[in-house]
């Protein structure tokens, strides 16, 4: 290998250490990586730039804005009343689920259709008395598998469509992909149907344990000198709350657990209540009785203008590995944090000493426009049950819709490209007011696109240097020579970096090895190509590996094992279906 082969060799392999191991944004990695291309002379700056003028990535682009339509007109929440129904039993709402779940991933991006059905699903299954960790991950493996039927339906799909066009002169069509990608919906919905409710816990989500308990701690002290000091817990007006208990008291270091109503309160006593929500106001109002850590006082907010907000801890949280008192959390975000879940369970003892970590959920008290403040910042993934401030105008839903299947049509029938039907699609939900123009423009998400647009540059060092076919080369040499055999390990290392680092940048780094793998073997690319677009999606595993995994972390209640447990069988099939399936429509 040359020096320049080296060198974009070890590019990729540092951004795929910093993207595994470090806290570090996939963006930042990404241009960091792109900029040493450059400045090294690997890439000129046009061959390092060519992928933000990528047909692919200005479609997901222009798609952000037809979701957000979609979103904002309630399209989704009006299709979700209509479709659920009332069916008698979990495996009943499963199959009712998991059939409109995939067929509209299938024709919008599969990320936005998860995390609009998710609170359209919570209060479902609060309707039907199932646990939400019975529908949660269906919803989202139902997304990932619908999405990959259409060119339009997952980001990674178009991506990897853009440089076939770019590179290898070949245009996909809107519905190339269904006859694979209709197998692998009816393969992972029998298998869902059959296992998911053995699989699945029987487990609360977050909010709904709260909701159930409706208990939280609320830390108090006795003031010193203050009217409580000396007077019994009975004396007090504590024994008999309307809205929580006095569960502990600690004394110099001491607790004092059962404690009894004669107690006598000393100054500087710690006290533990448990109760609703609205415990905490209601010691506020006992006069003697001071926050323990002074937080709800210092929020500048009135309580009319208040309000219970669920949310999920992202990757891209500025905070994470600090404690909340670390972090600042009120002064940064006006809000105050009452409980924090890990893993469907409320974490105990001092909230201020807890630390963040990705997908926790935490339940705050907040400003009424936290919500529409943050819904589009990567801080959290917001899925709170709770309704939002600014409705959605349902009266646009059937014309929203309407759209969408005029764009879907014109696609299809070849009248115009995929680009050239979004772009229309897009201005027509802005003249028609179904989205402004202000929440457009912060629902297309930078962040991605810089991602995808980089990782491009990444593809171009590896083909131009030779790194991808020296790669090719290694791959051949435990291969054997056989295309089935290749296609099946192209397909398993494309799922192994989707589980590392972005659906998005999986695809577009294994692109060029798939093409050189295919190039020594002297057969067509297209398999290879095809087989990295399903294997991009394929993450079930993890709930970092594809985002919907993350966002129906807390609603579910799950831990990190309850998707092994069912996402590995899910995994191997859909490798069979596809490493089955893709060379029979693709041959090489």
């Amino acid at each position: 290998m040359s020096l320049e082969a080296v060198l974009a060799l070890l590019t990729v392999v540092g951004v795929l250490a910093a993207l595994a191991a470090t806290r570090l944004a996939p963006d930042v990695v990404l241009m960091a990586a792109v900029t040493f291309l450059v400045v090294s002379g690997i890439l000129s700056p046009q061959d390092a730039l060519a992928g933000f003028s990528n047909t692919g990535v200005l479609t997901i682009a222009t798609l952000y804005i037809v979701a957000a339509g979609l979103k904002e007109s309630g399209a989704i929440q009006w299709m979700a009343r209509r479709i659920l129904g009332h069916p008698t039993g979990t495996r009943a709402a499963q199959l009712r689920l998991l059939g409109p779940t995939a067929a509209m991933s299938a024709f919008m991006n599969n990320t936005a259709v998860v995390a609009m059905f998710i609170p359209a699903v919570q209060e479902w299954a609060g309707r039907l008395r199932i646990a939400p960790s019975k529908l949660m991950i269906p919803l989202s493996y139902a997304g990932i598998v619908g999405g990959t039927c259409t060119l339009i339906g997952t980001s990674t799909n178009l991506v990897v469509a853009g440089m076939l066009e770019s590179q290898q002169d070949v245009q996909l069509a809107m519905f190339d992909m269904v006859w694979v990608g209709v197998p692998l919906v009816l393969v992972g919905a029998t298998y869902l149907f059959f296992f998911a409710n053995r699989l699945l816990p029987d487990r609360q989500g977050a909010f709904e344990q709260l909701e159930a308990a409706r208990e939280y701690a609320v830390d108090a002290l006795v003031e010193p000198g203050g009217p409580l000091v000396g007077r019994t817990i009975t004396a007090a007006g504590l024994r008999h709350l309307n809205h929580g208990y006095l569960a502990e008291v600690h004394r110099d270091g001491e607790l004092l657990a059962a404690v009894s109503p004669d107690t006598t309160l000393y100054e500087g006593d710690a006290l533990v209540f448990i109760g609703a929500p609205d415990c905490a106001h209601e010691l506020r109002r006992i006069q003697g009785l001071a926050p323990a850590e002074g937080d709800i006082h210092k929020l500048d907010i009135r309580h009319s203008r208040r309000r219970i907000v669920e949310a999920i801890v992202g990757p891209d949280f500025p905070a994470l590995g600090r404690t909340i008192r670390e972090s600042r959390f009120r002064s940064r975000y006006q809000a105050v944090v009452l409980s924090v879940s890990r893993g469907g369970e409320r974490l105990t003892g001092k909230l201020g000493d807890i630390s963040f970590q990705v997908g926790d959920t935490l339940l705050m008290e907040a400003g009424d426009d936290f919500v529409g403040q943050y819904r589009h910042r990567k801080d959290f993934l917001l899925v709170s049950a709770l309704n939002d401030a600014a409705p959605p105008n349902f009266r646009k839903a059937p014309l929203a819709l309407s759209i969408l299947a005029a764009m879907v049509a014109a696609s299809a029938t070849g009248l115009v490209s995929i680009l050239e039907a979004a772009l229309m699609a897009a201005l027509l939900l802005l003249a028609t007011r179904c989205v402004p123009i202000g929440k457009a423009r912060r629902a297309i998400d930078l962040t991605v696109l810089i991602v995808i647009a980089a990782a491009f540059a990444l593809g171009a060092a590896m083909t131009q240097t030779g790194a991808a076919q020296q790669i090719a080369e290694w791959l051949l040499l435990a291969d054997a020579g056989s295309p089935w055999l290749a296609l099946l390990i192209v397909y398993a290392l494309t799922v192994i970096f989707t589980e590392m680092i972005t659906n998005n940048a999986a695809a577009v780094l294994m692109f060029p090895i798939a093409v050189a793998v295919a190039e020594q073997l002297d057969v067509s690319f297209m398999p290879f190509v095809i087989a990295i677009m399903f294997a991009a999606s394929a993450s079930f595993m993890t709930p970092l590996g594809y985002q919907t995994n993350l966002m129906v972390l807390g609603p579910g209640g799950y831990r990190f094992t309850d998707y092994v447990r069912i996402g590995a069988p899910m995994s191997l099939l859909t490798g069979i279906v596809v490493v089955g399936l893709v060379p029979m429509v693709w041959s090489f």
